[in-house]
């Protein structure tokens, strides 16, 4: 008997139960992205723009008379604002799942226009999910990724959380395909291809901007040969940051575009 099926054999099914049933998600004392308490916040009396000088994203902004505010859309997850803010008032934290709908929602500074803009939308991505079923078939572009999502795009495939099981796969054609999924933040030489690739899907068809690079971005964003993301490209369904995003907050957005699953974060404030 070869040794990886005596293995195999001896551990059982190794495969989580979650997000069906209880079971690990796999994140269990993980970092996640960090959390802004507006109320220890100073800036606003103090003028204190540490934070704003320390993010190598630019996610944290300041507004006179109102303080800072967090992009998530942005965020990396570096933790240096939790480090140097003297109020302590941006905090670490566990929270992974950032999958959302409207890039507003990424936002502790966004208004009520994006979300209204967007029920429309949703109501009829609903109608659209109709007679759909609950099978989903994705297309992944690189437009420039660093391969850390991809990283954990490959781990969605692993007896642990074994993707398939929920009905979800990927597929090398884009006239298969449901959903695109881009990681990157877009760079010049991948525009064409990208556009392309989404032209050659067909109806219905969505979108889902994964990690902060495709999402805001992240650091190398708005440069001469680089696109700020997905923002003003193409309609994005799904935004989910994070540098990368943990295969369980991949999950988790996937589910949320098929309603599934529930949306987190609202206001730019995660509900845990």
């Amino acid at each position: 008997m070869p040794m990886w099926t005596w293995f195999g054999i001896r551990r059982g099914k190794v495969t989580t139960g979650w997000p069906d049933a209880a079971g690990p998600t796999g994140q269990d004392g993980v970092l996640g992205l960090p959390r802004l308490d507006a109320s220890k916040c100073r800036a606003a009396t103090t003028a204190c723009t540490d934070c704003v000088a320390a993010c190598p994203s630019e996610a944290i902004v300041a507004r006179p008379g109102e303080g800072v505010g967090l992009d998530y859309a942005r965020c990396v997850g570096c933790q240096i604002c939790t480090e140097i803010c003297p109020e302590a008032a941006f905090g670490a934290t566990h929270d992974w799942a950032f999958g959302v709908r409207s890039r507003d929602d990424l936002q502790t500074f966004g208004g009520d226009a994006g979300n209204v803009a967007e029920s429309g939308r949703e109501a009829q991505h609903a109608r659209e999910l109709v007679g759909f079923g609950k099978s989903l078939h994705i297309r992944h572009v690189d437009a420039g990724s660093c391969n850390g999502c991809e990283s954990e795009l490959t781990a969605l495939l692993n007896p642990f959380y074994n993707l398939h099981r929920l009905g979800i796969f990927f597929t090398p054609s884009p006239r298969f395909a449901d959903l695109l999924l881009v990681t990157g933040p877009v760079s010049a030489a991948m525009r064409e291809p990208l556009l392309r690739t989404w032209e050659a899907m067909p109806q219905p068809r969505w979108v889902m901007a994964l990690g902060t690079c495709a999402t805001g971005g992240g650091t190398n964003g708005g440069g001469y040969s680089c696109h700020n993301g997905l923002e003003g490209l193409l309609p994005v369904d799904i935004w989910l940051p994070g540098c990368p995003p943990n295969p369980a907050a991949i999950i988790e957005a996937l589910l949320l575009l098929l309603q599934r699953r529930p949306q987190r974060v609202h206001g730019g404030r995660h509900e845990s």
